[in-house]
């Protein structure tokens, strides 16, 4: 029954896709495993990235368990069909169910993703990453692909209130495009340091999601205003430490080695320490 859900919901997904006419494109597909456990490890820019990822994913036959935010199961339908795929609601303040529940999906074979930065990035760079996805992959012994998504943002994200103190609304223009990159899997040995391989898995995606925002067809037009790029590779995001006050993340997360050190200009990826 969770499959046939599962499938419903992609057919309608894909739906809304082409309705706004959203040019997803993506590379590295190879590295998601046909089969087996694995953890997917995503950046976060922007509300429909699960569904994104998934319009990938199920190329390779794979229905991927998301761990979401708790509170997207207070809506009773949507609780349903939450549970019937499969997905996993995270609870900050109390994490350990969400961990025991992926726990038991990675033992029974199943894909499951993860947005380590535990919630979207106001910077579009990468932000604090939790230990939790290095943790599980620690102790399952599972590969990790690292997943880096792009161009959503401009459908609908965070972002900075206007004037009026308003939030942005969702930007349903057809047409966007959107790139996915499914990196090398990584693994993790059972006497390394979580932290360290934390940081490392920052790098990664680091890299990974810069590729992917240097590409020609999302670097803004000259003079262009553009909140949705990240200002250290020249657009108008807040700066990684201007948007310190608005990036609301656990204290035991990983605070970043990786990515621009000021905001204005990008440093080098992490050592490969712990790895």
């Amino acid at each position: 029954m969770s499959e046939l859900v599962y499938r419903a919901t992609n057919v309608l997904g894909r739906a809304a896709i082409r309705l706004l006419g959203v040019d997803t494109r993506w590379t590295g597909i190879e590295h998601l495993p046909e089969r087996g456990p694995v953890l997917l490890a995503a950046t976060h820019v922007s509300y429909p990235d699960f569904v994104l990822i998934e319009q990938a994913a199920v190329t390779r036959g794979r229905f991927v368990r998301f761990m979401c935010r708790h509170d997207v199961w207070h809506v009773p339908v949507v609780r349903a069909a939450m549970d019937r795929m499969q997905h996993v609601p995270v609870d900050r303040e109390a994490p350990a169910g969400a961990y025991l529940r992926a726990r038991r999906l990675l033992r029974a074979g199943e894909a499951v993703g993860s947005f380590p930065e535990a919630g979207i990035s106001y910077s579009y760079t990468v932000r604090s990453l939790m230990r939790g996805v290095a943790s599980l992959a620690r102790e399952r012994a599972v590969p990790v692909v690292p997943v880096a998504i792009w161009g959503s943002q401009r459908i609908a994200s965070v972002g900075l209130p206007d004037a009026r103190g308003r939030r942005p609304r969702p930007d349903l223009s057809r047409g966007r495009r959107v790139d996915i990159s499914f990196g090398a899997p990584l693994t993790i040995g059972p006497g390394d340091d979580l932290t360290a391989w934390t940081c490392r898995l920052g790098a990664v995606l680091t890299e990974q999601l810069e590729a992917l925002q240097r590409l020609p067809h999302h670097v803004p037009r000259p003079a262009e205003h553009a909140p949705w790029y990240p200002a250290h590779l020249g657009g108008h995001a807040p700066t990684r430490a201007g948007a310190a006050h608005l990036d609301v993340v656990p204290r035991s997360a990983v605070r970043p080695t990786w990515g621009p050190v000021d905001g204005t200009a990008a440093s080098s990826p992490a050592s490969p320490a712990g790895w």
